[in-house]
Order: structure tokens, then C-alpha cells, then sequence
């Protein structure tokens, strides 16, 4: 009897389980196939013919001279964009300026500032003053010369207020002089670099990492913020490009060149609001923040910069060692 009364609610049960395993299998299936189509609107359609001097005849780019910062100017030039570049050094700003001018034949403007020091914004704001601003990338940025431990850092207190000033409030007042022009027009991008660092913390590199945290947070909190007026405000997180600041020579699949992370990054403005700008960093951004626990991330970021502190830190002291040798010898 008691069997009888097991196969009955079996049978009883038999169609309400099918139907809960098959509508489970048609969301995951509907879920899969979103993501496929959402994957491939931004990675291999993109959004391309967005940027373009119709949201406003200037681009600004702040860090204008070397790396990603360069290579935003050329591609933001090459779309036909009248180029305001912002950086410390006059000459590089003038070297980029023609090379732009003469490649693209584009209208070009420099100011020579450093973003280090805070009095900069008054002389900025002068050389904005009357230019439709379509697009401002904020790229200016400084990291470590070699990962350290916190109280290690040379110099510490102007370290923490050089990386405060360039990685942080540039991106707060440059944002306060171009944003209210766009919000008056009800159009413009903003797009401000981060790091795949700010994603979590970087032991080591924790002053970088955290400045890029908040660079991150300020970008899409502005972008809930003035989506509703026309404006975008992206925020870009790359993990390792080959650039000048990550010492890296050699580009690979996972560590573009910069001109080819920025083509790929600015397909995906006004798809994403945050992005890592670049499919393989998707992917690994994808891996390092689904994935794998954050405190594993945490620990392997430390293993590694602390095998590259403690190699640098034996480089120096062998060119040390050498250069006390070769004085010796004079």
C-alpha cells in the first residue's frame, strides 16, 4: 500500500517537474542566446559610427602625448575631429599637434599643463572657452615606478598627492568644465580611463588601484546621473596595454597595442557604460570578477608584484653596484 502511494504522487508529480525543468532549460537557452546576441552587437558589430564630429566639432584628450591618450587623438582625428590636446610637455603637444594636422588635416590647440598641481583649472578653462566640445577622454594618469609596499613608497606624501591630482581630480574638474556645455546641447561623450586595477583592489599598487576604483564609481554614477540629457559617460577598464607606463615592448593578443585597444574600445561607446574596451580583456575581466573568488585575485596580484618588486629592487642595486664600480675605477 505504502508503495502504491509513492508511485501515485510520482505520477502526480511527473507533469509539474517537467514543466519546471522545461521552462528552467528555455531561460537558461534564452538567457545563453541574449548573451550571444548581446556579445556580438558590441564585439563584432560595434557602434562605430557614433563618435563622430556631429556631437560637436572638438575633442579634448587630456595625457594627449604618448600611449592611449595618443592614440585616442589620432582615431578621434582621423574621424574627423578638430583636436585639443592636454598635456605637460609643450614640445610633445606640438610634435603631436603637427603630425595630427598633416596626417588628418585637422584643426589642432595644445595646452601645456601638469596635471600634478591644482592650480592648472583657470588656464584650462580659458583655453576651452568657445569650443563645442563633442568628445573629452580622460586619460591623464600616473602609476607606480615599481610595485611597493604602502609605508616603502619613496617620497610618500607627494606620491599621495600627485597620484590624487592626476588620477583623480582631473577627472572631476575636467568633467565640471566640458559637462555643462554638453547637458546645455543634450549631447556628448565623456569617456574616462580607468584600470582593470580599479576592478578590485591591487596589493602593492593600492594608491593606483584605488584612485582607479573611484574613477570607475565616478563615471558610472554621472552616467545614471545625465543619461536622460543625451550624454554618455563610459567608463574603460584595460587591463595590461603596450604602452610606455606598463613596460611592455611586445604587444600580444591580450596586451594590444594602443591603437588597436582604442579602435576596438571606441566601438563599444553607447553599448556599454562600463567596458574593458577590448574582447580578450572582456573575457578576462569576465574570468577574474565571475568566476574566481575576489580574495584568490587579491592574493595572486600581490604573489606578482611582489616577485616584481623584489626583481626590480635587485636590478637597481646591481646598476648601483656597477655604478659605484665604475666610479671607483675613474
Amino acid at each position: 500500500m505504502h508503495w502504491l502511494n509513492v508511485d501515485e504522487m510520482l505520477r502526480r508529480a511527473e507533469t509539474p517537474l517537467f514543466w519546471v525543468g522545461a521552462s528552467t532549460v528555455a531561460s537558461l537557452a534564452l538567457w545563453l542566446l541574449y548573451r550571444l546576441l548581446s556579445g556580438f552587437r558590441i564585439w563584432v558589430l560595434g557602434n562605430g559610427q557614433l563618435l563622430s564630429p556631429k556631437l560637436g566639432k572638438w575633442a579634448v584628450v587630456t595625457g594627449a602625448t604618448d600611449g592611449i591618450g595618443k592614440s585616442y587623438a589620432e582615431e578621434l582625428a582621423r574621424r574627423g575631429f578638430a583636436m585639443m590636446l592636454i598635456s605637460r610637455s609643450q614640445d610633445k603637444l606640438d610634435d603631436v599637434a603637427r603630425s595630427l594636422e598633416s596626417q588628418y588635416n585637422v584643426e589642432t590647440k595644445t595646452i601645456a599643463v601638469d596635471f600634478g598641481r591644482t592650480d592648472i583649472y583657470p588656464k584650462i578653462e580659458t583655453g576651452l572657452a568657445g569650443l563645442e566640445i563633442g568628445v573629452l577622454v580622460n586619460n591623464v594618469g600616473v602609476s607606480y615606478s615599481y610595485p611597493e609596499y604602502y609605508l616603502h613608497i619613496p617620497d610618500l606624501d607627494n606620491f599621495i598627492t600627485n597620484m590624487i591630482n592626476v588620477n583623480m581630480t582631473s577627472v572631476c574638474q575636467m568633467t565640471r568644465l566640458v559637462l555643462p556645455r554638453m547637458a546645455d546641447r543634450s549631447k556628448g561623450v565623456i569617456l574616462n580611463i580607468s584600470s582593470a586595477s580599479g576592478m578590485y583592489p591591487v596589493p602593492l599598487l593600492t594608491v593606483y588601484s584605488a584612485t582607479k576604483a573611484f574613477v570607475d564609481f565616478f563615471s558610472r554614477g554621472l552616467q545614471e546621473e545625465y543619461r536622460r540629457q543625451g550624454i554618455i559617460i563610459q567608463s574603460v577598464l584595460p587591463f595590461f596595454v603596450a604602452t610606455k607606463m606598463t613596460r611592455i615592448r611586445k604587444p600580444t593578443l591580450d596586451k594590444p597595442t594602443p591603437e588597436r585597444y582604442v579602435a576596438a574600445e571606441l566601438a563599444t561607446v553607447g553599448l556599454q557604460s562600463q567596458t574593458n574596451g577590448y574582447f580578450p580583456h572582456a573575457v578576462m575581466g569576465w574570468v577574474t570578477t565571475k568566476l574566481v573568488p575576489s580574495s584568490l585575485v587579491i592574493f595572486l596580484g600581490a604573489r606578482m608584484n611582489r616577485l616584481q618588486r623584489t626583481g626590480y629592487l635587485h636590478r637597481r642595486k646591481l646598476r648601483e653596484q656597477k655604478n659605484g664600480a665604475s666610479l671607483k675605477s675613474e
